[in-house]
């Protein structure tokens, strides 16, 4: 069982920076698994945000935050960054970290994820 904690939300004005942290509990396994970044905003369904595949060579992101996000892994740490800049008002949302044991490459399709944090809510204002 594979157990993610995200941390690093909040509130911040628009044109602001934040960066999200999800630490798992598997170990030196944690190298096996793709990451991903979900979000979901009130009465939205979950998007996609940007992933990462096991060894961190590979990376994508949505198109609305292609530019100001950056994705990246420490395998050593257990722990998937997203770094925020720029944020804007359409970012608001509770912002997911999920894991999937996979050897490929970035996995885009929530539904393909096994594990999933309980969420970090961000919270951009004006």
């Amino acid at each position: 069982q594979v157990q993610l904690v995200e941390s690093g939300g909040g509130l911040v004005q628009t044109g602001g920076s934040l960066r999200l942290s999800c630490t798992a509990s598997v170990g030196r396994s944690f190298s096996n698994y793709a990451m991903g970044w979900f979000r979901q905003a009130p009465g939205k369904e979950r998007q996609f945000v940007a992933g990462i595949n096991y060894s961190g060579g590979s990376t994508r992101y949505a198109d609305s935050v292609k530019g100001r996000c950056t994705i990246s892994r420490d395998n050593a740490k257990s722990t998937v960054y997203l770094q925020m800049n720029s944020l804007e008002l359409e970012d608001t949302a509770i912002y997911y970290c999920a894991a999937v044991l996979f050897f490929g490459g970035v996995e885009l399709i929530a539904g393909r994820y096994d594990y999933w944090g309980q969420g970090t809510q961000v919270t951009v204002s004006s």
